[in-house]
């Protein structure tokens, strides 16, 4: 078993892999966090608690936990918007947007979904688009 199988399987939850511990094993391995998606992948070990609330929640009796927002600030609105590429945002530029704005992950996931727009390209290769 090579390091980042057993850093996988260190932290699993139900058999699954948590996206914040999958980040986690990224930043100690100092490997792309993609990596540790695809060793996952090769394993049969499937991510769960996206930390844009998008997939992984079945335990709290739903799929996805990420709501619409009752309004969107200019500023995030913005922020969102001059990072589209063909009308979808990417993860990677959700987080960006998250930290330059000092917001929560969910709280820009959630502006996302207001405003309609889609996501694409998860870091750890859960979903393309």
């Amino acid at each position: 078993m090579d390091n980042i199988e057993q850093a996988i399987r260190a932290v699993l939850v139900n058999g699954k892999l948590p996206c914040a511990q999958a980040f986690r094993i990224a930043d100690e391995q100092q490997i792309e966090p993609l990596v540790v998606g695809q060793n996952a992948t090769q394993l049969g070990i499937r991510i769960t608690r996206c930390q844009l609330g998008l997939f992984g929640y079945e335990d709290l009796g739903n799929k996805r936990i990420v709501q619409e927002m009752p309004d969107v600030p200019p500023t995030l609105a913005r922020a969102i918007r001059s990072r589209l590429v063909s009308n979808k945002l990417s993860c990677h530029a959700a987080w960006e947007i998250a930290c330059e704005l000092d917001l929560a992950k969910l709280h820009v996931s959630s502006a996302v979904e207001t405003l309609g727009i889609r996501f694409s390209s998860c870091q750890l290769g859960c979903f393309k688009g």
